[in-house]
């Protein structure tokens, strides 16, 4: 085998070696850094040691309804987006961390600090955060992986109790109220995991497995592409690869299985997808789909309505009105990707969530009858009292169709 000339190797490896290490401290850092709107120490819920062999947290019981914790990302112009999101997901049961990366400008990230502390709902019922220290985010580097992590690790130290994680872009917006949702998901097993994946990773092996990207998100200030190492690496043979959407529910003990460190797979595979092309499509289905303790909780879907090219394109079409009727059919509780046309996100407000104006979504935890005045009474009357219309049909649907399929208990991370 010819050797690698000194000076090329020098080109790429202090690179490769300073990406890995600063992903590794990226994440560290995710577990133990305090949301800076709490500054209240927690203390800490495991072993100090991993020879005491910590296990998976019991999920919470199937009685009581269930908690979302929503993670709702943007970058620079995405501001308005994000809080039109942000209301229409709101509910007081439900946990929130909202974040706008180093590419907004200062003033749109004040702008929805802001937001957040002059929303007097949102100050009462103290479930919605922002991450002030903002991260940057390449979608198709590991950094959206990273801060993903990071936003896990702040509800799972400072949000209380939850059941499942959602990511969310400020592209995203919802399909079905929350009472809607938290009504079908109380009558489901709450260690389900909803992603969508698969180990036929075809082309995406010579095109994303094998080539080492660096990205500079991981050292830089400022958001440029990902950039590539001229050599190619062997697939992993310690475990396999699995790929998919990048959007999912996830399970709380699965997240603290991520996060909490008692086995080295989570670890382990995120080294790997440090380096890897569009990784927020692979890490955690190769984590879930690697672990004995999870690999037979998936349910092969994204709970999108997503309008893909054929074949698809690194992103999918800005959905529109003439896509409304797709998207009631398919029975997915969200859909994207939306831009900035408003004309379909009135629509949806209108005649799913029955949303008017800049008000919350009605539901039995306040009086619909005045959804745009934000009165603080919202954060204590009845929030337990869910109020499910049609949306709850609808994504009953989906989910009794996913959990019913005749091969459902032999498709999981195929």
């Amino acid at each position: 085998m010819e050797s690698i000339k000194p000076s090329k190797k020098k080109k790429w490896f202090l690179p490769l070696v300073f990406s890995l290490l600063v992903s590794s401290f990226l994440i560290i850092f995710s577990v133990f850094s305090s949301n800076p709107f709490h500054q209240t120490p927690v203390k800490p819920q495991v072993p100090l040691f991993v020879e005491s062999k910590l296990h998976v947290a019991p999920t919470l019981p199937s009685s009581r309804i269930p908690r979302l914790a929503y993670l709702i990302s943007g970058s620079r112009g995405d501001g308005d987006s994000l809080k039109r999101t942000l209301k229409a997901l709101y509910h007081p049961l439900n946990h929130y961390v909202v974040h706008l990366d180093l590419e907004a400008s200062a003033e749109e990230r004040l702008d929805l600090v802001n937001f957040v502390k002059n929303e007097n709902l949102f100050v009462k019922a103290a479930n919605v955060r922002v991450v002030v220290r903002s991260n940057l985010v390449t979608y198709r580097g590991p950094t959206m992986v990273s801060n993903t992590l990071h936003a896990a690790a702040i509800l799972l130290k400072e949000g209380g109790e939850w059941d499942w994680f959602i990511n969310l872009s400020a592209s995203d917006y919802p399909l079905v109220t929350q009472d809607d949702m938290l009504h079908t998901l109380s009558s489901i097993p709450r260690e389900l995991n909803f992603i969508e994946h698969t180990s036929d990773i075809g082309w995406k092996e010579f095109q994303r497995a094998k080539p080492v990207i660096i990205d500079p998100g991981l050292y830089s200030l400022r958001k440029s592409d990902v950039f590539w190492v001229s050599e190619k690496r062997s697939l992993p043979t310690a475990y396999k690869l699995f790929t998919g959407s990048a959007w999912m529910m996830l399970s709380r003990p699965f997240m603290e299985f991520c996060l909490w460190g008692w086995d080295n797979l989570p670890r382990i595979v995120l080294m790997y997808y440090a380096n890897f092309l569009s990784s927020p499509e692979g890490y955690f289905h190769t984590v879930i789909c690697n672990a004995e303790e999870f690999q037979n909780t998936t349910v092969n879907h994204d709970l999108h309505f997503i309008s893909w090219d054929n074949p698809p394109k690194q992103h999918p079409h800005f959905l529109t009105v003439d896509d409304y009727q797709k998207m009631v059919d398919s029975n997915a509780p969200f859909a994207r990707k939306f831009g900035r046309d408003k004309s379909v996100l009135d629509k949806i407000d209108s005649e799913l969530l029955g949303r008017k104006g800049d008000g919350f979504v009605p539901g039995g935890w306040f009086d619909e009858g005045d959804t745009n005045t934000t009165i603080p009474r919202y954060a204590v009357a009845n929030i337990t009292e869910l109020r499910p219309g049609p949306g709850a049909e609808r994504f009953k649907s989906l989910i009794t169709g996913l959990l019913s399929e005749n091969d459902f208990h032999v498709k999981h991370c195929i």
